[in-house]
């Protein structure tokens, strides 16, 4: 629970306080919020578009769509030996079809990823290559790397040994694990064997993300207003519970994080922040699915929520409840 700060330097927010509960199933979540018993949650594209439209839920609560700040990404460990070649990493990237995710877990409400870089900030690189759905060029690519047989199962082989891998994501996400049942039928369709492991997350973060004991993972990343990507594509960051944990290492990219964060010149900023997205784009250390809409939704009780490019919450502190609408 948040009281209100009376000293805060912008004046003391119109809401006494904030009462913040931990709900980790979206259903649960949205009883709740019909219920009467919370007043703002993030609506799964679901939610949104087909369960959110009748007049008695429109009369009751506000609904809000931009796009969000985060992406969903599949990050290859680096450190593995199937990864290693950047040309296995394009041609996975090749044989997955983002607007196929969009579309079919987003139900269009998103965008497809290139980049670190969310579309509409000033960092954001326009005129990155990203590489097509083509399974042809999977194909392509993976023979160049040497995976060039199919045994009987249809799976790539070499050295005798499969071209098999796990995706690994956390409990409790359906996105996530959609994302990743559709990419394993298109990754099945060039060579390549997927199977999916779904995690608890703090098991998740301390048996496999911590140790390096993964092979891939689908996770995402909920970016700032400033472009800085030091933490999470710097080679010094690395070692483990650091946020580098794909083990990405490359000088270049080394020397333009130092730089970008180094100036307040944006020019300079963005000249590095824009190289850095070719480099990424090329190397493909994750693959950048896409950016989801973000969907809040609030109750009409709450008035003075303006949304605007950062979302809904830049203005919370002149949130106010009519009196005679207050409830607690």
């Amino acid at each position: 629970m948040l009281e209100a700060n009376q000293e805060y330097f912008e004046g003391r927010p119109y809401i006494d306080r904030y009462i913040y509960r931990i709900i980790p199933d979206s259903s649960t979540m949205y009883m709740e919020l019909k219920a009467g018993a919370i007043d703002l949650m993030s609506l799964t594209p679901v939610q949104y578009s087909r369960q959110t439209t009748n007049k008695q839920f429109t009369s009751r609560f506000n609904k809000y769509r931009y796009p969000s700040s985060g992406y969903l990404y599949m990050g290859y460990n680096l450190r593995h030996p199937l990864f290693g070649d950047k040309r296995i990493r394009q041609a996975m990237t090749a044989a997955i079809n983002k607007e196929e995710l969009v579309q079919g877990v987003l139900f269009g409400m998103g965008q497809k990823a290139h980049g670190p870089i969310v579309p509409g900030r000033w960092a954001y690189n326009p005129n990155v290559r990203d590489i097509p759905y083509d399974p042809s060029l999977a194909v392509r690519l993976l023979a160049e790397a040497g995976w060039k047989e199919k045994n009987s199962d249809g799976i790539l082989v070499r050295d005798g040994k499969p071209f098999t891998f796990t995706i690994l994501t956390n409990q409790g996400n359906q996105q996530r694990l959609m994302s990743a049942q559709i990419i394993q039928q298109r990754l099945k369709q060039v060579g390549v064997e997927v199977k999916i492991r779904i995690v608890e997350w703090a098991t998740f973060l301390k048996e496999f993300i911590d140790k390096g004991n993964f092979e891939v993972v689908m996770l995402g990343w909920g970016t700032s207003q400033d472009p800085d990507m030091y933490d999470v594509w710097h080679s010094s960051k690395t070692n483990p519970s650091e946020l580098n944990f794909i083990g990405y290492k490359n000088p270049e990219v080394d020397r333009l994080l130092v730089e970008g964060r180094g100036t307040f010149d944006i020019e300079k900023r963005k000249r590095a922040y824009f190289r850095i997205q070719e480099i990424l784009a090329d190397e493909q250390p994750y693959t950048f699915l896409y950016v989801p809409d973000a969907l809040p939704v609030v109750s009409a009780r709450i008035r003075g929520v303006e949304p605007a490019p950062i979302g809904i919450g830049h203005n919370q502190i002149k949130w106010h409840v009519p009196k005679n609408e207050q409830v607690y």
